[in-house]
């Protein structure tokens, strides 16, 4: 079983012919809503993948939010733990997203900024029997650094969005970020060759690997001193929106299912690929057998 700590959140989607720049005002495409925030989007990404999930964390008392808690009902995942917070908003994620399929987002947290350490005691019993516990950085480290402690299994630390001077809570077995996140974790400039990913990552103290997602260059695995590139999977990208997402909770998957890192990290990848050829986060996400297709094709294509 795998245990999500982390976000909810409503997203506002609007297709744009650029990002806008500061001052600049550009016209976009119809707005469109679909249940998101990374917790949430990683919660039913390892649910769709055949895995039996359940989410801690906290909506508001509106539509959204119960919009949200529904969504990940449908998708398999429990929710016994999403508490429902009065006085404030369900969280909210401004996203803007160029024909390449990047994407700039802003994200107004609301309720999830209400998580604490109380709620991951209140799901202490899940949290200890979790094959995996995953977490990321869209709600305060005070429930995340709770969540590790409670743990009974490997702990994933998705450290996003990236936060100058966050710290990684001890305990966190493997550490999944992007250049910038790694970027802020170290205090340094966002590392550009393999080389520099690898030399950041291995100046992370208290993970037992890190796991680098790179984007279309796919991820860099470092271990101790040695590392291990793995190419990203080729496709046609319309909407990168959770493809870090789908990525984490597919790596959770293949963690829970005993797989070592190497194995699991490719097939996150082809999760992560998948997802992209869709538009939207939640509704983005992978079934097992379109990884298994994605695999295949890649491999064949040498």
């Amino acid at each position: 079983m795998i245990a999500v700590v982390g976000s909810l959140n409503q997203d506002l989607v609007v297709p744009a012919p650029h990002h806008p720049v500061p001052g600049e005002t550009v016209l976009g495409g119809d707005l469109a809503r679909h249940p998101g925030g990374k917790g949430a989007n990683q919660a039913v990404a390892a649910a769709r993948l055949g895995a039996a999930v359940a989410m801690v964390g906290r909506v508001g008392d509106d539509p959204a939010g119960g919009a949200l808690r529904s969504a990940l009902g449908e998708a398999g995942v429990d929710t016994r733990h999403v508490t429902v917070t009065g006085g404030a908003p369900t969280g909210h994620a401004l996203i803007t997203v160029d024909p390449g399929g990047e994407n700039t987002i802003v994200v107004s947290p609301g309720a999830n900024a209400r998580l604490g350490a109380a709620d991951c005691e209140g799901a202490a019993e899940l949290l200890r029997s979790a094959s995996v516990t995953v977490l990321q950085q869209e709600v305060p480290d005070e429930a995340n650094h709770a969540a590790v402690r409670l743990a009974g299994g490997t702990v994933l630390y998705n450290p996003a969005p990236a936060v100058a001077g966050a710290v990684v809570p001890p305990g966190v077995d493997l550490l999944v970020p992007n250049r910038t996140e790694l970027a802020a974790l170290t205090g340094r400039p966002v590392p550009g060759t393999t080389e520099e990913v690898a030399a950041a990552a291995r100046e992370l103290t208290g993970a037992g690997a890190v796991a680098v997602t790179l984007g279309g260059d796919g991820v860099l695995l470092v271990e101790g001193r040695a590392h291990l590139h793995v190419p990203a999977c080729r496709v046609p990208a319309v909407d990168t929106t959770a493809a870090g997402d789908a990525f984490c909770g597919a790596l959770a998957v293949a963690l829970a299912e005993g797989d070592g890192l190497e194995r699991a990290v490719r097939w996150a990848c082809a999760a992560a690929a998948v997802s992209t050829t869709r538009r939207g986060a939640q509704p983005s996400l992978a079934r097992r057998p379109e990884v298994a297709q994605m695999l295949a094709a890649a491999a064949s294509a040498g």
